[in-house]
């Protein structure tokens, strides 16, 4: 008998530790603070948990559109809590899916209970923005039918498995023995991404313009993901500044003039590449010269913002410096 209670014990504490990972798929709802029901998120995480480190994928649906990233995060087992930096969300007040974004992270608990396991917290932003980012306040549900493993694994790193915004652009940096894949375009109703390349004219006059003019380094950016976010608001007056944007040389974006609403381009890095560079070409000065960005890099654990200068004699450029696993 004491055999028997000894080891329905032990099947008991065995569950019961498992129980407390993060692991899973988790989905909810996020509203927001003082602004009425009207302004929710419907939102998801589909998490793996690696010791105190935490990485998978984070999506929500607001109004007419759906996001999601990849997302690298920690959490403590002692007290149950989970932390998941720079999540890009639309702010409240946006009408559609090209609205201003607000950048946020995830603070939340972890209780497990024999009815469910709920992950309970807050999106908050840096404080800087907290005046126009209000608190999204949440609690997930985890759902145990679904299996997070076959939902990590179907996913391509740096790509989206929504359904793509249009102006949103697709870059593989691939070996320089190779040629790279330069942009890619999305049929409007179809999730699959099919990368073409930037017109071998276009590109060629591009980046003879590109290296006859000088190049300004504006910072060098230590990336630990095997991807990158990268996008592109104009710098304060929207004087229609037009650039092209850069990869290791190739062109991956040409002629898109600024605004306040982001142009946005993911990144795969390639692995055999320490350092990669993102030169940012002037097409022309704008009503106030020089032609200004600003820059934000987001790699799932990282957000960077910095601002770009450049004009028709020089280019602006950011070294991207893959981090050395461990």
């Amino acid at each position: 008998m004491l055999k028997n209670t000894l080891l329905l014990l032990s099947i008991f504490a065995a569950h019961h530790v498992a129980a407390q990972t993060i692991t899973g798929a988790w989905f909810g709802r996020a509203d927001v603070v003082g602004q009425g029901t009207k302004n929710n998120y419907l939102t998801e995480f589909i998490l793996k948990q690696k010791g105190d480190e935490v990485e998978g994928i984070f999506g929500y649906y607001f109004k007419d559109s759906y996001q999601s990233f990849f997302v690298r995060g920690s959490y403590n087992k002692t007290t149950r809590e989970v932390t998941i930096p720079n999540l890009s969300m639309f702010h409240y007040s946006s009408s559609t899916r090209g609205g201003i974004e607000c950048p946020m992270n995830f603070y939340g608990k972890l209780m497990v209970s024999q009815a469910q396991s709920t992950l309970s917290g807050s999106f908050l932003t840096e404080p800087k923005y907290k005046y126009t980012c209000p608190e999204l306040r949440t609690s997930f549900t985890l759902d145990i039918a679904a299996d997070q493993d076959s939902m990590l694994d179907n996913v391509v790193t740096g790509q989206k498995f929504w359904k793509p915004q249009q102006e949103d652009v697709i870059v593989a940096n691939t070996p320089e023995d190779k040629p790279a894949t330069a942009t890619a375009t999305f049929a409007k109703d179809s999730l699959v991404l099919t990368p073409t390349k930037v017109e071998d004219e276009v590109a060629k006059k591009l980046v003879e313009k590109f290296e006859n003019r000088k190049n300004i380094y504006t910072q060098e950016l230590e990336i630990e993901g095997d991807s990158i976010r990268i996008s592109f608001y104009d710098n304060g007056d929207i004087d229609h500044d037009t650039i092209s944007v850069l990869l290791n040389k190739t062109p991956i974006m040409v002629k898109q003039e600024l605004s306040a609403k982001a142009i946005t381009l993911y990144v795969v890095l390639d692995d055999k590449r320490p350092v990669s560079e993102i030169g940012m070409f002037a097409e022309n000065l704008g009503k106030y010269p020089p032609n200004t960005a600003l820059m934000v890099v987001t790699d799932g654990k990282h957000r960077y913002e910095m601002y770009l200068s450049s004009s028709l004699n020089q280019n602006a450029l950011v070294r991207l410096r893959k981090k050395k696993k461990s």
